[in-house]
């Protein structure tokens, strides 16, 4: 009987109840943080992120995914036990900042250009922060100090290079020999052709497999990218909301304080507490605080590596919306983003000697 009450659906629900009383007893907060929500999505994350997903359509449309995947083939399998196709998805990724990765590692499950674990796999370390971000937002906004943008970035990419290095590991068992498309095919007779024709060919032929024209290409892509950034923009804004009622609440006073206490016992200033359970649940407000915390700039930058790897409630929010969608498990993204955050603040202490910003 007590097994029903405490199953997480109830505690869900408990939780969406107590917000919600929360909003009613704080209206104007309320609407305050949703506003602030809502100005993010849309001075920020709309116009950086909009484009890449009109784009990626496009591409994948076009069957250029399919060409770079011919020619990563040899370099993604060895490395990270994924087919080359799996390589776009690293440098979309990478470039453009969370949740492309796992947008684009959706579509390539959907079109069975991969499998389901080598889609857990991809989404693991795909789901980083942009440069743009990293080093236009945090290190010259927040830490007014562009020199620590080397460190941080070689910590928070090389993070998730390793990540990707571990999840090769992941259900080793059910490799697919050939991924739809995204395989090199490897008779004899093909040795001496050259890369480039074979990834040609595998474009042309995926562009007649589509077959849509132009026009309705880009008004599908166009379609697609606005229904996603929706969904991207109430994330956004519910966790602006949830964020602040908590505050008001003292939930997130009261985590900050054991988080202090712990933080104590490891040798770590305290006040980093603050900026740890603000990246909790979102990476800008994470990121703001790891700037302003006044610690020492080794500590600060190892916390905002730790926020950028993480990503915040908010990202894993969009992207679980993004995997309920296909078979695709939530919860080695989970583990993944876990250990990322780790590698990455363990790495700005291992780099700083090499790294470290010139007073």
């Amino acid at each position: 009987m007590l097994r029903t009450f405490i199953h997480p659906l109830s505690i869900t629900a408990l939780v969406a109840f107590i917000i919600a009383v929360l909003m009613a007893v704080y209206p104007t907060e309320t609407l305050h943080s949703s506003l602030r929500g809502l100005s993010i999505w849309w001075e920020v994350l709309f116009p950086a992120l909009f484009p890449f997903f009109v784009i990626s359509e496009l591409l994948l449309g076009f069957g250029i995914v399919h060409f770079f995947g011919k020619l990563l083939d040899p370099l993604m399998r060895p490395l990270f036990r994924l087919p080359g196709i799996g390589g776009f998805v690293v440098t979309m990724g990478y470039i453009s900042g969370y949740p492309v990765g796992a947008r684009l590692t959706a579509q390539l499950y959907a079109q069975r250009l991969i499998n389901r674990t080598e889609g857990e796999r991809l989404v693991a370390f795909t789901t980083t922060s942009d440069p743009i971000f990293l080093i236009g937002a945090v290190a010259v906004g927040f830490f007014h100090n562009a020199a620590v943008a080397p460190v941080l970035a070689a910590a928070h990419y090389g993070g998730g290079f390793l990540v990707g290095l571990l999840m090769r590991y992941h259900e080793r068992g059910s490799d697919s020999a050939l991924a739809g498309t995204a395989s090199l095919p490897r008779p004899q007779k093909l040795i001496r052709r050259s890369r480039i024709t074979i990834a040609l060919k595998a474009m042309h032929e995926a562009r007649l497999l589509d077959g849509r024209g132009l026009g309705q290409l880009l008004q599908d892509s166009v379609q697609s990218a606005l229904r996603l950034m929706i969904v991207v923009g109430g994330l956004v804004v519910f966790f602006s909301v949830v964020m602040e009622m908590l505050t008001h609440a003292g939930l997130v006073a009261a985590l900050s304080e054991a988080l202090r206490l712990l933080f104590s016992l490891l040798g770590l200033p305290a006040p980093l507490a603050d900026a740890g359970i603000n990246g909790l649940f979102e990476v800008t407000l994470g990121a703001k605080a790891a700037g302003a915390a006044g610690t020492g700039l080794m500590h600060q930058v190892a916390i905002a590596a730790w926020v950028l790897s993480w990503g915040g409630l908010s990202v894993h929010a969009q992207i679980a919306s993004l995997l309920s969608r296909t078979d695709l498990r939530y919860k080695p993204f989970l583990l993944a983003r876990l250990v990322h955050g780790l590698l990455a603040a363990g790495l700005v202490y291992a780099l700083w000697g090499w790294l470290a910003p010139i007073h």
